[in-house]
């Protein structure tokens, strides 16, 4: 019985529409390869949305956001300049993206950060730090914290002007993250790296004493406790030692994108949004690159890469999404890259944006099909 599912395509700005593009192109090959039938519906989302719509998430959009099964987001925003003209509270991020969240409830963010060892000469580090290779996974609650905590502006008597920002959790939002990460730690190598800073932080001291509560229901996962600073230098000196690591949504923001460093380009860091009933979006972790928008050099690895994270997490379909993971890999180990991720003289074969999904669903088109 052929599976039909609803996805929201919201291809936002920059590079946005010509990643997207691949990776609904990859999305047509998976149907062609399995018995399930995606409904691909467009809508307006990001800074370019404001222009046309007067607003970065249009009512439209959210009407479909809320009856998708799945919703997949390009990287929003514009240049400086452009992004200027728009209003503070409407500016992509403020307007559309913390929204999206907020509407869903996706509290879960999950980034893995991988690279096996045959493409380490994708990495700055140095290939013995590397080893066999980098594999782990990013666990950041996504709907709390700073970034979601009241706000205020303002003159104070002195004259001097002053902003305030609250840092505010309670108990079930911790605990609700500590779970997802619990979860997956037992499923994979039973270690779990909590971040923190509690030697400052308030947020920090509940946040571990949760941890312990939580940990008694997963005796077979072992707890490292790392303050997020000496995570950040672990990342460069050790990357290796970590599996999957959690933390709350600012630390998570900035270490992720390190861990995009590691790897050599965010370009190849997707990510799975996660709430309840079964309520998600995919998006990849890097920015709309507008400075390099329209060429086609722009790798749809972190495009493609979401959405096999959306077969896996919202359609249960975990071998497709091995293929798709596979089928990338397969287009490195041949030799190829775009020129987003490799210069001129790195002994690769430089391919458009077009010319990288073309090979992915080459890939998968050699695969035995999984209809019934």
């Amino acid at each position: 019985m052929t599976q039909k599912y609803t996805i929201a395509i919201l291809p936002g700005d920059g590079i946005g529409p010509e990643i997207m593009a691949e990776g609904v192109k990859v999305l047509r090959q998976v149907e062609a390869r399995n018995d399930v039938e995606f409904d691909l519906v467009e809508a307006p989302f990001g800074a370019g949305a404001w222009f046309t719509h007067g607003s970065s998430f249009p009512k439209d959009t959210q009407d479909l956001v809320d009856r998708a099964d799945a919703v997949v987001k390009g990287p929003i925003g514009l240049d400086h300049e452009k992004s200027k003209q728009i209003p503070v509270d409407q500016q992509p991020e403020r307007g559309a993206l913390l929204p999206l969240r907020k509407r869903l409830n996706t509290y879960a963010n999950y980034r893995p950060v991988f690279l096996p060892k045959s493409l380490s000469h994708f990495s700055p580090l140095k290939a013995e730090v590397i080893g066999e290779g980098i594999d782990m996974i990013m666990v950041r609650e996504l709907v709390g914290g700073l970034y979601f905590g009241e706000k205020e502006v303002g003159v104070n008597e002195q004259g001097k002007r002053y902003v305030r920002e609250m840092l505010e959790y309670d108990e079930d939002q911790i605990r609700n993250i500590l779970v997802k990460a619990f979860e997956l730690a037992s499923e994979r190598k039973g270690v779990l790296h909590n971040i923190h800073k509690s030697n400052v932080l308030k947020s920090s001291v509940l946040w571990n004493e949760i941890v312990e509560e939580v940990a008694v229901d997963f005796p077979n996962v072992k707890i490292i406790h790392t303050l997020v600073d000496a995570a950040a230098t672990a990342l460069c000196l050790n990357p290796t030692q970590f599996d999957v690591m959690v933390m709350e949504n600012m630390f998570g923001d900035i270490l992720s994108d390190q861990g995009g460093g590691i790897l050599g380009s965010l370009g190849l860091m997707p990510s799975a949004c996660l709430g309840e009933a079964g309520k998600a979006y995919y998006e990849p972790s890097h920015g709309s690159a507008p400075d390099i928008a329209g060429q086609g050099i722009a790798n749809p690895y972190s495009m493609i890469g979401s959405m096999a994270m959306m077969l896996e997490y919202s359609f249960g379909m975990k071998e497709e999404a091995k293929n798709l993971w596979d089928a990338m890999q397969s287009v490195f180990a041949d030799g190829f890259s775009t020129p987003d991720l490799s210069k001129p003289g790195a002994g690769v074969e430089m391919i458009s944006t077009q010319g990288f999904g073309d090979k992915v669903v080459a890939f998968l088109q050699n695969l035995p099909a999984n209809k019934v």
